[in-house]
């Protein structure tokens, strides 16, 4: 929205000039609880314009007339669009703000019914903001104090901080998200100049507690540069923060927003995520169901914990082998979804070996790609090896600005077509990269996973959700210790999970003089693989990523290569004693129910929104 402010000094007095009205309309859908009468309410919103000019149309300014109502009507047709560009960036800040703005003047209103006030709104809702993309949402409910009900500031801000939780998801610099200072104060003018005094009396009162320590202050400051910190903001406005898993928790505390938390101990805090594991166990995986119900009842079905009844049969060689039968057929029918999609047959004899999330160079993909050019040139000289069967799955949405991200996808599929066509190779190694990635193809695909890959460099995940997803179907975690890979590894013992690669604080140390280039001098599978990508697979070169990986390697894929190339070997060795692997299936299975959200929401209902 346009908004222009023609006021005074006084809040309660602010008029609007020049402003573009959207209509908000909801549209709800009803959750249902499982087996029982709970049913919640998840209230989506559609943006449209109020009306057509037909003044401007009638003067004969079609352009301006049909462009009002196609700005208006932009702002809920298009999830996350591009923004490495100005108008990109300019409509997601009207997205952002249009959909706080519905849902705060939503809240606000059923509150008012019932209760007539908003002096205790922040005693009877909590307004969670879950990473920074809702932080407007507390600029805004301050302007409706302010500005619609005539509170005072001081009042307003106790109302706001005793409402307001929130949830940090990243340790990377660049998804804390920041805006402009001149195009926050051109779209949404009065937003910006609340943020503005939030900012003004926040540093005031820092400078008055760090003993007008002025460079403390404004490494601190909500707007700096020009620009503001919309994590900063979340912190200052929160009375509670938490990261999601105990590592990530950690960092924030001693990395991220390290004097924050100097500042204000009390507020930081930890929730492990969960997952919704029904869906992903007993709507995705029937077989895995049905020996569960056979072996320990059917409680675990209410109560996640009582999964861990199901380690009494670790060496139990019977249910073993139905738990193997029941992993062959889930391999089978996503096997035969993948054929009808794609026309592509995988063997469903060979290691499925997944990684499936989001790219990104931080969860490094491009490592698993290097190990997977490092088998592929072996078997390229030794064609007649003893080689494990293995078939490499990947999955992935990458955001629409993102080049390098694109380039390690089409890499992926570069790799894949290239073993295809070689068909003494392909017999014991494949790629797949799946099109399309989407919740009802997991709900296939995690069933038959048998690697959970997990290997972004540590201390960089903050605690990830698939890798739960995949241990409760009874997949083993190859991965760093990161996120809730820790927690994995506490839950499942250190025989049931493959570690490999830096932890954090070697991380840290590494990075002071790390020398990529040295590595891949020194290291000939290194440089056959990174040259592999110079000179070409399948007819494609992809020069920057073995320049990112050459020259720069930000994420230090080159560092942890061996061990994790050694990993990898130590898999396909523990996966050829199909026993001891059935048993590190079982034992993961068996631990996974700390990851439910039953038990993450119930962490937040405790110690964060005081249900």
């Amino acid at each position: 929205m346009y908004i222009f402010i023609v006021a005074d000094n006084q809040y309660h007095h602010i008029s609007h000039a020049n402003y573009s009205t959207v209509l908000a309309t909801p549209y709800d859908m009803y959750v249902s609880g499982y087996d029982s009468p709970g049913v919640s309410v998840l209230r989506l919103w559609s943006a449209k314009a109020p009306n057509f000019n037909m003044e401007l149309f009638n003067q004969g300014d079609y352009a301006k007339a049909l462009g009002q109502n196609s700005m208006a009507n932009s702002i809920s047709k298009i999830l996350y669009p591009n923004d490495n560009h100005l108008e990109g960036k300019s409509l997601r800040l009207r997205q952002q703000y249009f959909l706080c703005a519905a849902a705060i003047g939503d809240i606000v209103n059923t509150h008012m019914n019932v209760y007539g006030t908003l002096d205790n709104l922040h005693e009877k809702v909590a307004i969670h903001i879950n990473d920074t993309h809702p932080t407007l949402a507390i600029p805004e409910l301050m302007r409706i104090l302010l500005d619609d009900c005539g509170y005072g500031w001081e009042q307003a801000w106790h109302i706001v901080t005793n409402t307001f939780a929130y949830t940090n998801h990243t340790v990377m610099a660049e998804a804390l998200e920041k805006w402009d200072v001149n195009m926050m104060n051109r779209i949404i003018p009065r937003i910006f100049s609340i943020i503005v005094e939030i900012n003004n009396r926040y540093c005031q009162s820092l400078m008055e507690r760090n003993g007008y320590d002025s460079a403390k202050t404004t490494r601190m400051s909500i707007i700096k540069d020009n620009t503001i910190h919309m994590a900063t903001l979340c912190v200052v406005a929160s009375h509670s923060v938490n990261g999601v898993s105990k590592l990530h928790s950690e960092i924030i505390k001693t990395d991220v927003f390290k004097d924050e938390a100097a500042d204000t101990p009390h507020k930081f805090k930890n929730v492990t995520n969960g997952i919704a594991y029904r869906r992903w166990l007993y709507q995705s995986n029937p077989g895995l169901t049905q020996l569960l119900k056979d072996t320990i009842g059917n409680g675990f079905l209410k109560d996640a914990a009582q999964l861990s009844k199901f380690a009494v049969f670790a060496d139990d060689d019977t249910v073993l082998e139905r738990l193997i039968q029941v992993k062959k057929e889930n391999k089978e029918r996503f096997a035969k979804y993948v054929k009808h999609s794609s026309k592509v047959i995988l063997n469903t004899d060979s290691i499925f070996d997944v990684q499936v999330k989001r790219l990104h160079e931080y969860k490094r993909q491009h490592l698993n790609v290097l190990n997977i050019l490092a088998q592929y040139n072996y078997l390229l000289e030794n064609p007649n090896a003893d080689f494990t069967p293995k078939t490499y799955i990947f999955a992935a949405k990458a955001a629409p600005g993102y080049y390098l991200a694109k380039q390690i996808i089409k890499m992926i599929w570069a790799i894949s077509e290239e073993i295809r066509k070689n068909p003494r190779i392909s017999e014991k190694l494949a790629v797949h990269f799946i099109e399309d990635y989407r919740v009802t193809l997991s709900e296939l695909l995690m069933p038959a996973s048998e690697i959970s890959e997990q290997i972004s460099l540590a201390g960089t995940e903050a605690s990830g959700t698939g890798n739960m997803k995949l241990m409760l179907n009874g997949a083993i975690t190859l991965g760093t210790l990161d996120g809730a890979n820790v927690e994995i590894k506490d839950a499942v013992g250190d025989d049931n999970i493959i570690i490999f690669g830096m932890k954090t604080p070697e991380v840290n140390a590494a990075k002071l003089d790390y020398n990529p280039e040295k590595l891949y001098n020194e290291n000939y599978t290194i440089r056959d693989c990174i040259n592999r990508m110079y000179h070409g697979i399948n007819g494609c070169t992809f020069n920057e990523v073995a320049d990112s990986l050459k020259k720069s390697d930000p994420y230090m894929v080159l560092a942890d290569f061996d061990s994790y190339h050694e990993a990898q070997n130590f898999s396909t060795e523990c996966y050829n004693d199909k026993m001891r692997w059935a048993k590190m299936s079982l034992m993961n299975i068996a631990g996974a129910g700390i990851f439910s959200a039953d038990r993450s929401v119930s962490d937040y209902a405790r110690d964060i929104w005081g249900l």
